[in-house]
């Protein structure tokens, strides 16, 4: 049964002028550890790419928050939330703390579909009850 749905689309262009005024400032805010360093090699060898990356995950995360109902109250935090890949290359999101024990203890599961393109990141989020 369907709990929630989501979706977001982020302008690139903003999260570049986020970054172009609040530096590592902002991706550390918004990303996980490991998205961190994921966000930090990819901007190191191709800073669009890691301007894109950066728009997916805050793309998706919005998704996420709205598919739950929670938006971005507690539990639900941008570090707790962590988009990643599975071995194919689907979006997977990873949860943490106090998130991924409200998330098990409701019995959810969500599936994810992201895309990006020059301007835009676009995510559509489906969380059910398993």
């Amino acid at each position: 049964m369907i709990y929630g749905i989501g979706n977001d689309i982020c302008d690139v262009r903003r999260i570049r002028d986020s970054l172009s005024r609040h530096g590592d400032r902002f991706a550390e805010r918004v990303l996980s550890d490991a998205e961190l360093a994921t966000w930090r090699a990819r901007s190191a060898r191709w800073p669009e790419r890691g301007v894109r990356y950066l728009a997916t995950r805050f793309s998706a995360k919005e998704a996420f928050s709205k598919a739950i109902g929670l938006g971005l109250h507690m539990p639900m935090t941008w570090r707790d939330c962590e988009v990643a890949n599975l071995d194919s290359g689907q979006p997977t999101i990873v949860l943490h703390g106090a998130l991924a024990e409200w998330f098990a203890a409701r019995g959810l599961r969500c599936h994810l579909s992201v895309s990006d393109e020059t301007d835009y990141a676009a995510t559509f989020c489906v969380v059910e009850h398993t």
